[in-house]
């Protein structure tokens, strides 16, 4: 055990890291609600609207994830191991640009309506940030591993899901669109929506190690 690790049992309750990683999952939770309010609107200003919010909700997590490496800078005793911390504040930013990512091509290429497995990715997505949302505070203690694996195991079993969703929608696209120019917009609004249920499965991989490592 570490240094760092042995320290952690008699330290006070952490009053630091545990804020910023629901601070940070809180507005994850709020991006994915505005990407799929996004996918679901009509309105070209409204989408704008909420393209322009998910931008800024971005910056908040930016924000919050320097806000967690310079806490690493100031802060001797951590909840878990400090390349932890960074590994686990660094794949939830991954995340967010992923869900910026699709809303930007949404912008880039002016699609005003969504294949239904592009909204059904976008809900699978949701769904596994909240599962994480509820994971991150347990893990500030790890009291509760069981409960913690058992959420970690549905954000994989999503995960799965959005990846048969994915390729299921790859295929039709590749059969039924003949226009070039609008497979290609398509396809890469697939591809970036799977890339984020991947970066929710990464943030659960860091999850994973730190409950073994504390078992």
């Amino acid at each position: 055990m570490s240094l760092t690790s042995f320290f952690r049992f008699l330290s006070p309750k952490d009053r630091t890291f545990g804020p910023l990683f629901k601070k940070d999952t809180d507005n994850l939770i709020q991006l994915a609600d505005a990407l799929t309010q996004l996918m679901a609107e009509r309105n070209a200003k409204n989408r704008e609207r909420l393209c322009k919010e998910v931008d800024r909700l971005e910056n908040v997590g930016d924000d919050i994830t320097h806000s967690v490496y310079v806490a690493l800078e100031e802060t001797f005793i951590t909840p878990f191991d400090r390349e932890d911390v960074h590994a686990l504040a660094s794949s939830m930013d991954d995340i967010a640009d992923n869900i910026q990512g699709a809303a930007a091509r949404t912008r880039l290429y002016n699609i005003a309506t969504f294949p239904e497995p592009a909204i059904e990715i976008a809900k699978v997505l949701k769904k596994q940030i909240e599962i994480l949302a509820q994971a991150t505070p347990l893990l500030m203690n790890l009291k509760e591993r069981h409960k913690i694996t058992e959420l970690l195991v549905q954000v994989h079993s999503l995960e799965n899901q959005a990846d048969h969703i994915f390729n299921a929608a790859i295929k039709d696209l590749f059969l039924k669109q003949k226009n070039a120019i609008n497979l290609i917009k398509m396809k890469e609004l697939f591809a970036v929506l799977e890339t984020a249920t991947d970066s929710c499965e990464d943030v659960a991989d860091v999850m994973e190690s730190i409950v073994i490592k504390y078992s």
